[in-house]
């Protein structure tokens, strides 16, 4: 049986489950939290979310896991096509991690915690969103998926970006970050509308009361 380790709010960790639950596949789930303990670094090396427990070992980085999963299971493929499509769904992964989750992150403390960011991380974040939407309005089709007409690993990683950054940009400096790219709001609709993105979205309510209090106890 596949265990998935990690915690309800996580993008990350909700990345994996939809792959999951898109794949048809049995798993358990094991809440944990990133943290340093030496039985936790046995599994994950940096102490992160999430991680996939297998019958041959554990595997760490979410666009791993989702390239694992999808050869383990032939059940709806989330890579493609052929080697040159399989590649370019790589691609819009790398694009929405590098350009859009990843600079949105640094703003989450005052976007979604109360903590005041520095204006020169706020200016470097908007500047670096601002940027990688225009790289995605380039390279994605939107047609309506963003590798064409057929779900991939790359709506999946779009969708769990994309609704943090878009909250970041509207919480930390006023801006609808998809003001120039309708069509990403009509697809973040639809993938809203799946009836496992739908779960996964009440289990991470659910879980944010007890993310609030291990955050508090943490800081004590």
């Amino acid at each position: 049986m596949l265990v998935l380790h990690g915690f309800a709010v996580s993008n990350y960790f909700n990345m994996v489950q939809l792959a999951l639950a898109v794949k048809e596949l049995d798993y358990q789930t094991n809440l944990v939290y990133p943290n340093q303990s030496p039985e936790y670094l046995a599994l994950s090396p940096m102490g992160k979310v999430p991680v996939l427990q297998t019958e041959f070992g554990v595997l760490t980085e979410t666009n791993v896991i989702l390239e694992y999963l999808d050869t383990y299971a032939s059940s709806q493929a989330l890579y493609l096509g052929s080697a040159f499509e399989q590649a370019k769904v790589r691609e819009l992964v790398k694009i929405c991690e590098l350009y859009i989750e990843l600079p949105a992150r640094r703003c989450h403390a005052e976007a979604f915690f109360g903590q005041p960011v520095d204006e020169l991380t706020k200016k470097e974040v908007k500047r670096a969103l601002v940027k990688g939407v225009e790289a995605l309005k380039r390279t994605a089709k939107f047609s309506p998926y963003l590798a064409g007409d057929k779900f991939s690993a790359a709506d999946i990683v779009f969708l769990y970006s994309m609704e943090l950054a878009s909250a970041v940009g509207k919480r930390c400096f006023d801006m609808d970050l998809l003001a120039t790219l309708p069509v990403a709001k009509d697809l973040l609709e639809k993938l809203n509308q799946l009836p496992a993105v739908q779960k996964i979205t009440e289990e991470r309510k659910a879980g944010n009361a007890e993310f609030k209090k291990y955050l508090a106890s943490y800081k004590r």
